[in-house]
């Protein structure tokens, strides 16, 4: 006889208790496959309820599929629902302890991820505070289906502040905001790619920029980067590229900034090969010895579509990135993002319009410099002191900094190694597409970390490396 308890002060229906402990059953295999359960009445009689809640627990597992009705015969558990569902539910559970595990292991440890901004700083009243006005004064058409453009209002705040801050030269019907950086590089490969072209791609790069290129079908050409930045030279003149993508203003990973003689180059290259340039305006904003350079875009509008973002600049989890395009190719790209999402989400953008239109913005980013460049100035210090002869490579601006050993190979064994001293540091040679020069630089990421924690990790790399050179051949 089947019978399980029902609790009648309980705030879940009676259907469904009788529901979940017949479904739990069955997927502990408690009740079998092909098992015949007891009539509606007779399982009513057995757990006190009406037959009524009986039928309708039933009437739903026989709709999802646990049971299953044989005329003239009876209620039976459906064939291979059992082992499915168990398998299921041990993945849903070695998932969850996996994600547990996790999080306490990353509570122990000091990652030097790079290109994540300081979440203990977002502005959370100012942005709260404008959340709500923008919902209590909006008219009614601004929660609707909008222009796959972006926000009107948002679109001609940016051309004012990219104009004063970065040097760009665009009319607001340029912009097309968009889900984060991501999309719209996605979007321009998508629209730009031609069958038997190739993106040109300076190497090292952030390899979800690789990702993004290759997912789309381009065959990725790296371009040699040096301490200045990408290499014109090594660009090619006989196959012409879709597109040549560069972070210019304070390239990633290593960190340099591209002089105006190589970015003419790269304006006169494109010229020539019919071509773009797909700047990537990387934590530009972030520059800690003298002032930041402006944009390439300015230098050409017809021929630089530039990609801007504000994840990290407040926080990636507000998705609002922006494409600023040579008229041209406007429509086609408004056609793409319109068969993508249709448009990005309407309400954050009306609230950073007013974000960047009330000054908000000018004033976050002077008090993330200061404290970036604090952070920046702790992790160096700490460097110096632990590793006299390490060399620091790169401008001093963003989030990270790049270090290069005299002799130690930056590679896996090494790495992991970090990892048992709680200590996580990333490998340039991990971005890079040419392998084999940039084996002993590690890049050391600082923006979401504290000084504190900061100093704690470069203790840490001390221990680590301390005992590599004991453990391994000498370097």
């Amino acid at each position: 006889m089947l019978w399980f308890p029902i609790d009648r002060h309980s705030t879940t229906s009676l259907v469904q208790q009788v529901y979940t402990n017949i479904r739990t059953l069955i997927l502990s295999e408690q009740l079998k496959e092909h098992e015949k359960l007891p009539s509606t009445r007779e399982l009513a009689h057995s757990i006190g309820t009406s037959r009524n809640t009986v039928t309708d627990a039933y009437e739903q597992l026989i709709l999802e599929g646990y049971l299953l009705v044989r005329p003239r015969s009876g209620t039976y558990v459906a064939a291979g629902v059992v082992l499915k569902a168990a398998e299921t539910e041990k993945r849903e559970s070695d998932l969850a302890d996996w994600l547990q595990t996790e999080q306490h292991d990353s509570r122990q440890f000091i990652d030097f991820r790079a290109s994540h901004p300081a979440m203990d700083h977002f502005p959370r009243k100012v942005w709260g505070r404008l959340a709500k006005e923008v919902c209590y004064d909006s008219a009614d058409e601004l929660f609707g289906y909008r222009t796959p453009f972006g926000d009107e209002t948002l679109r001609r705040v940016l051309a004012t502040y990219l104009a004063r801050t970065r040097g760009v030269a665009c009319h607001p019907e340029q912009i097309v905001i968009t889900a984060g950086a991501t999309q719209g590089l996605a979007l321009i490969t998508q629209l730009l790619l031609k069958e038997g072209e190739h993106v040109a791609v300076e190497d090292p790069v952030t390899d979800e920029m690789r990702h993004i290129f290759s997912n789309a079908g381009a065959n990725v050409y790296p371009v040699k980067a040096d301490d200045q930045g990408i290499i014109p030279e090594k660009l090619s003149h006989h196959e012409k590229p879709s597109f040549v993508f560069v972070i210019p203003s304070h390239q990633f990973p290593l960190g340099a900034v591209l002089p105006i003689q190589r970015r003419i180059q790269l304006v006169e290259y494109v010229r020539q090969m019919n071509s773009y340039i797909v700047e990537d305006d990387y934590d530009s904003e972030f520059t800690y010895e003298g002032t930041a350079v402006y944009s390439m875009q300015g230098l050409d509008s017809k021929r630089v579509i530039y990609v801007g973002t504000f994840s990290k600049i407040l926080s990636p989890a507000l998705r609002i990135g922006y494409v600023i395009l040579p008229y041209q190719l406007i429509d086609p790209f408004k056609e793409l993002k319109w068969f993508s999402d249709r448009h990005t989400a309407t309400l954050e953008q009306q609230i950073m319009a007013r974000f960047i239109e009330e000054g908000h913005l000018d004033q976050h980013v002077r008090r993330m410099k200061r404290i970036y460049e604090g952070r920046r100035k702790a992790l160096v210090a700490a460097l110096k002191k632990s590793f006299p002869d390490l060399k620091i490579i790169g401008h001093a601006a963003g989030m990270h900094v790049v270090v290069e050993w005299k002799q130690l190979e930056v590679d896996q064994a090494f790495v992991d190694h970090c990892k048992q001293h709680q200590v996580i540091v990333y490998p340039v040679e991990q971005y890079a597409l040419q392998k084999g020069y940039h084996t002993k630089q590690m890049v050391l990421g600082y923006g979401s970390l504290t000084e504190a924690d900061i100093r704690i990790g470069v203790d840490r790399l001390h221990e680590a490396v301390s005992i590599f050179k004991q453990t391994t051949a000498p370097f």
